[in-house]
């Protein structure tokens, strides 16, 4: 199975967590599973004619084109033609590349929120009208139309994450080389339902702060981010705290607040990534499947349950009061 891969508008950061991957690191796993990278901007020696004809090969249908994967937003503009991106030495837009590769890939997969829905490209007005590869914020359409599909009936697997999560990438391309991956594992955005299906709140290492609503105040301090500092984790889709970056990192285990970056427009929520909107001190982000009369029921009496340890820890930067063990007698 080949794989190309294209860098649209964006930081190119999910190139460089996929990079990160270890044990084993992403080439070697796809090259063992039979995924041969037949371009990617980054890691392949061919360059200027070398590249541009290897693309057109693809395009004619002359080489194989199993997996076509885009990272980074897809700029329409100005007025459509998309030349506010143009891949050097080709006279082409990366729109007009991305639409003619779409078309004869097997499957499609968008690297990343930006590539899925627009992500942080989009922001600040959005002036180069940059959009997803099949949505645009959460609207489906995008740089491909929002009924394409692929030849198995597939949408646009989106593996959204800000950067996303390296095995998110290796385990999409995994089931797809295996024809483990239907329409029926993709959620409503089209993201896989392996990852999607679980929150980024379990998992999280402040879960028993969470369970108290012991809260942190400030960035530096060890309680629960919900309440005061912005953390959605408890509506973010991801599995970030189950199988760590590396097996060791996430945001709220490096004590930075979830953002839901795996989400469409997660990148102009309209406040501080850092700060909690509330209204009448009730905090907006509540629990999206809990009634919120239930969830300040039960908030106000963990509040009173809350024990000392651990409402001191949470308004410090380290564990102040350890755990007391009791012996049996």
């Amino acid at each position: 199975m080949r794989l190309i891969w294209l860098q649209a508008a964006g930081c190119g950061g999910c190139t460089m967590s996929l990079l990160c991957a270890e044990d084993p690191n992403a080439p070697e796993l796809l090259a063992g599973a039979g995924i041969e990278i037949g371009w990617h901007p980054a890691l392949s020696l061919e360059t200027g004619a070398e590249a541009r004809r290897l693309l057109e090969r693809a395009e004619a249908g002359e080489d194989a084109l199993d997996i076509l994967c885009v990272e980074g937003a897809v700029a329409r503009g100005p007025r459509g033609t998309g030349r506010f991106q143009m891949l050097a030495g080709t006279g082409r837009s990366m729109l007009d590349w991305t639409r003619a590769l779409a078309g004869r890939a097997r499957h499609v997969v968008a690297v990343g929120t930006c590539a899925a829905y627009g992500g942080v490209t989009t922001a600040g007005g959005n002036p180069s009208d940059a959009v997803g590869l099949q949505y645009d914020g959460a609207h489906p359409g995008g740089a491909l139309a929002a009924g394409w599909r692929d030849g198995s009936g597939l949408p646009v697997v989106n593996v959204a994450g800000c950067p996303t999560h390296p095995d998110w990438v290796t385990e999409t391309l995994l089931m797809l080389k295996a024809g483990a991956l239907g329409p029926g594992d993709l959620d409503a955005l089209g993201r896989p339902k392996f990852y999607a299906e679980h929150l980024v709140h379990h998992g999280c290492p402040k879960n028993e702060f969470y369970e108290y609503k012991a809260s942190a105040t400030h960035l530096s301090e060890i309680g629960c981010m919900m309440e005061h500092l912005g953390c959605v984790g408890t509506q973010a889709v991801g599995d970030c705290n189950i199988r760590p970056w590396n097996g060791e990192g996430s945001c709220t285990r490096g004590g930075y607040p979830c953002i839901a970056c795996t989400a469409p427009e997660f990148e102009e929520p309209r406040h501080a990534f850092t700060e909690t909107p509330k209204i009448a001190g009730i905090p907006v982000g509540l629990p999206s499947d809990m009634p919120k009369a239930w969830f300040m029921a039960l908030a106000s009496l963990s509040k009173a349950a809350t024990p000392e340890r651990i409402a001191r820890n949470a308004v410090s930067d380290r564990v102040k009061v350890p755990p007391t063990i009791r012996r049996p007698k």
